[in-house]
């Protein structure tokens, strides 16, 4: 075995017993880590999600372990996702093993995870919160607002979001007020729609929109005591 062998760190899966079933999660540790960082998956995909396994590749680089949790209906094979309070549920009992390394903890998630990651932030002590594809509103119903979940996580939050999002176009979030514990700042990926995907024509590529979201998380991490 050569000494690059040696050193290279492995993702690793774990499974976590939860009261809504079981959940899984993989660990991409940093190698001299300072936090770790959460992130969850939406109602209509797992921890495949570009987004999602982008900053599992570069934020180990920077400090930051990441665990991809895969919630306990997902593990199980359904195709739909159950009902919100069944999802924070999941989520609370995933949360011990997230921070079993020791290390503050920081609640991410893409839609319908990111609003798990809102809702539980302050019940269990979230360092901050990532909020990937934040989902507004369905689409085309405005009126339909989630922003009171965005607005009510209590600490430090990053709202990254695609510019033609049919969930909440940037420019649809609330001016970012001082929130108990920080704000929120958002990151605009230009073009990108909820799954940050750019269409062929757009004035970035693909691999850019995703190095867009590595970077600014990257250095919002690095922002955080």
């Amino acid at each position: 075995m050569t000494s690059e062998n040696t050193e290279k760190i492995i993702e690793t899966a774990e499974n976590v017993d939860t009261d809504t079933g079981p959940a899984r999660i993989t660990w991409h540790p940093a190698r001299k880590p300072r936090l770790v960082l959460a992130a969850s998956h939406g109602a209509g995909g797992g921890i495949e999600a570009r987004d999602l396994r982008a900053l599992a590749a570069a934020l180990p680089a920077h400090g930051v372990t990441v665990a991809l949790v895969e919630q306990p209906w997902r593990v199980a094979g359904k195709k739909l996702a159950p009902a919100p309070k069944t999802l924070d549920t999941g989520w609370r009992g995933i949360w011990p093993a997230l921070q079993a390394p020791g290390l503050p903890v920081i609640a991410g998630g893409r839609s319908a995870g990111a609003r798990v990651a809102c809702r539980t932030a302050a019940e269990l002590g979230a360092h901050a919160v990532l909020a990937l594809s934040f989902p507004l509103h369905p689409p085309g119903k405005p009126e339909k607002s989630r922003a009171d979940e965005l607005l009510g996580a209590g600490v430090p939050t990053l709202v990254v979001q695609g510019g033609n999002d049919p969930f909440g176009r940037p420019e649809e979030f609330p001016e970012a007020p001082a929130v108990s514990g920080g704000t929120y700042d958002l990151i605009e990926i230009p073009y990108g729609d909820h799954g940050f995907a750019v269409p062929k024509r757009a004035e970035i590529t693909q691999e850019r929109a995703l190095e867009l979201i590595t970077e600014g998380v990257a250095k919002w991490v690095g922002s955080l005591g």
